[in-house]
């Protein structure tokens, strides 16, 4: 299951950002493992975008996935990547509470062996981007 590898309270902070580093492959090809996040604490929410939530079962757990539609009860989230499971699919829908911000920029730290300037250029160039919502993936998703 995709979690984010260590909790960021914002309970009384004064910036609504924080980071977060992503665990697990649920938001291939999206977000990778060992991806560092800025998450909007507090943003709203639209279909498509990728969210930062407390699992709802675990809740000192955060998990980040795309928020598909809003239902009676929440918000029904999926991963990106079908094989790996861990979201709606499998705990339904999610309280709005729990859904804790959207994830707005994502950044991939260099990977082992990157020496040549190739390889560097090429890392720099993928490295940083936004996290832009994706309203197709979110009808595609909500087939399932």
């Amino acid at each position: 299951m995709p979690e984010l590898s260590h909790e960021t309270e914002r309970g009384g902070a004064v910036l609504p950002f924080g980071p977060a580093e992503v665990t697990g492959p649920s938001m291939v090809p999206t977000l990778r493992h060992g991806d560092r996040l800025l998450v909007h604490y507090g943003a709203r929410i639209r279909p498509g975008d990728v969210v930062v939530l407390r699992h709802p079962f675990q809740q000192d757990l955060l998990v980040v996935k795309r928020a598909v539609e809003r239902r009676e009860g929440g918000w029904w989230v999926r991963g990106d990547n079908a094989f790996a499971g861990g979201d709606s699919t499998d705990y339904g829908t999610v309280p709005e509470e729990l859904v804790l911000g959207r994830v707005r920029f994502r950044y991939r730290p260099p990977g082992q062996g990157q020496r040549t300037p190739f390889a560097v250029l090429r890392w720099a160039l993928s490295a940083a981007r936004p996290v832009l919502s994706d309203r197709s993936a979110s009808r595609r998703l909500r087939a399932r």
